[in-house]
């Protein structure tokens, strides 16, 4: 189960692609909140003092020194030391105190002292949203749990150089940092899930449900029926679909049609690549047919993609 676990992972962690635009670090003292508005994903590891994370729907989360917190659907949040302060607004801070030479902020009283290394990222690929949402609205790594392995620490060092003196080559560092960062989050937290979890992340908890997932990924261009996935992991096939549906919160075939489309967009990012090559690569009797569901999964049809990441 563990090996089928760290293969998925490392597939899935292979689609994301992360654009890193910046590190600061923050000097906060009680009594302070500030407010970051949705757009961004952000990530903060705490030096010092402690910090409490808010985003609505959530119950709030607090982050003590050598704990990491990573919010990646950029729903917005607002970070605070649980005082009655009114929170500013993190952007007009950013935008007023942060220079050529240093990115650094500044905000609170003259009470207890909190510090922190921020980070700001996008996930770049149109295929990745899928993968995300398995992700919870706020990801806390403890220090105290031996979560973060001496691995943060290193990071964080490097991530605050950066942040105090801007130097040449500083953009290219901070996307490089902020990139194998989020990677090893997402693999550290992936790691504490269990059966209770939904999505695909969850279901790698049930040894049956998570054989299903890993022969989709083995094959993922064989013609699946349902009862040849049932019969791979020796179940029913009522129960299987029944299992998978409830912890992947999606069908069996519904699962495999997404992860092959998935695939194809990949193959789409390539250059010179043809939407009937594509589609018989993965699958597709008919090139149409493939692009009603190519465009139908990522609102894009598939000569779309590179148009709709310039980057490429």
């Amino acid at each position: 189960m563990l090996a089928s676990r760290v293969d998925l992972l490392s597939q899935m962690l292979d689609l994301v692609r992360l654009r890193g635009e910046l590190v600061f670090s923050a000097e906060l003292n009680h009594p302070w909140a500030l407010r970051f508005e949705p757009g961004s994903a952000y990530f903060f590891v705490v030096l010092d003092g402690s910090l409490i994370v808010r985003v609505a729907g959530e119950a709030p989360v607090r982050a003590i020194a050598g704990d990491l917190v990573m919010l990646p659907r950029g729903v917005g949040h607002i970070l605070g030391d649980g005082s009655d302060a009114i929170a500013a607004n993190a952007g007009d801070l950013m935008q007023e105190q942060f220079t050529t030479e240093q990115l650094r902020l500044r905000h609170g009283g003259n009470g207890e002292h909190t510090k922190t290394i921020g980070g700001v990222f996008h996930f770049e690929s149109a295929s990745v949203p899928w993968v995300v949402s398995a992700l919870p609205a706020v990801i806390h790594i403890e220090k105290s749990g031996g979560q973060t392995g001496g691995w943060l620490e290193g990071l964080a060092h490097f991530m605050m150089m950066e942040a105090q003196t801007v130097l040449p080559g500083s953009s290219v560092m901070i996307s490089r940092l902020i990139d194998v960062l989020i990677i090893r989050v997402i693999r550290t937290w992936a790691q504490t899930r269990n059966a209770s979890d939904t999505g695909w992340l969850g279901a790698l908890a049930d040894p049956r449900i998570s054989r299903a997932l890993k022969a989709i990924h083995d094959e993922p261009f064989r013609k699946w029926s349902v009862a040849d996935l049932a019969n791979a992991v020796g179940m029913s096939r009522s129960s299987f679909a029944e299992r998978f549906s409830a912890l992947v919160k999606e069908a069996p075939l519904s699962y495999h049609n997404r992860w092959r489309l998935t695939l194809a967009h990949g193959f789409m990012r390539q250059a010179n690549a043809r939407v009937s090559d594509v589609a018989r690569k993965v699958g597709y009797e008919s090139e149409a047919a493939f692009s009603r569901a190519f465009k139908a999964q990522f609102g894009i049809p598939p000569v779309g993609v590179r148009l709709a990441e310039p980057n490429l």
